[in-house]
């Protein structure tokens, strides 16, 4: 999953970061409006956070501009303001969600997954694929019932993968949700690695990823 986050308190940015670096989610840190609006101009992403109260501006200016620009991007709002007018124009403006600082990072953590489940039609906390059983929260994966260990980056990669099962995805579309920008010079091949490993694990099950020349990958299960 590869996340915008816009917030302009350094402790703030680098804790929620962290959490979702080591989960191997991939995020995008903007301290300012204009940042955010540059990153907004390079990069699609599955999950804005965005605070209120910037120092060149206010996060609904980011947000209006996804919606202006016709993205459905889900949109959390960040503030320390706790006034219901507040909660009320950011949600009538197009925002999904809203946390009010101070907040407990696993809090934050379950409204995201559950924005992108429901964005991406997902209502159930866990997916169930052929005889995989996937839980986003608990980062956990078992095949008929028996648990697998995954790395935090196979993790990433398979959770991308059933978000987009039974659809080709190219290399580099992968590539990008697993890595933010600030994140070592890595390429396709990284990709090729982590696909090969993930593949292996899946062996017992009955799931497998196909590779399309030219394509890119595909997620399938046997019938």
């Amino acid at each position: 999953m590869r996340i915008l986050l816009v917030e302009d308190a350094m402790d703030v940015a680098e804790a929620i970061s962290a959490m979702f670096t080591r989960r191997g989610d991939a995020v995008d840190h903007a301290a300012t409006v204009l940042a955010a609006q540059d990153y907004l101009a390079v990069q699609g992403y599955d999950i804005a956070i965005l605070d209120i109260g910037l120092p060149d501006g206010l996060g609904t200016e980011v947000l209006a501009a996804l919606r202006s620009a016709g993205k459905a991007t889900p949109v959390l709002m960040l503030t320390a303001q706790s006034d219901v007018d507040d909660r009320v124009s950011a949600l009538n403006s197009g925002a999904d969600d809203y946390l009010v600082k101070p907040f407990d990072l696993r809090e934050l953590e379950a409204r995201v997954r559950a924005l992108i489940r429901r964005n991406s039609g997902d209502v159930s906390g866990c997916i169930e694929f052929a005889d995989l059983l996937f839980d986003p929260a608990g980062c956990s994966l078992e095949i008929g019932g028996a648990p697998v260990t995954l790395t935090r980056r196979e993790f990433s990669l398979l959770e991308i993968m059933l978000a987009n099962r039974g659809r080709v995805i190219p290399k580099e579309r992968i590539l990008e949700r697993m890595y933010a920008f600030d994140h070592e010079q890595v390429g396709t091949n990284t990709v090729e690695l982590y696909v090969a490993r993930l593949r292996r694990k899946l062996q017992p099950s009955r799931v497998a990823i196909r590779t399309l020349r030219g394509l890119g990958y595909q997620l399938v299960a046997d019938s």
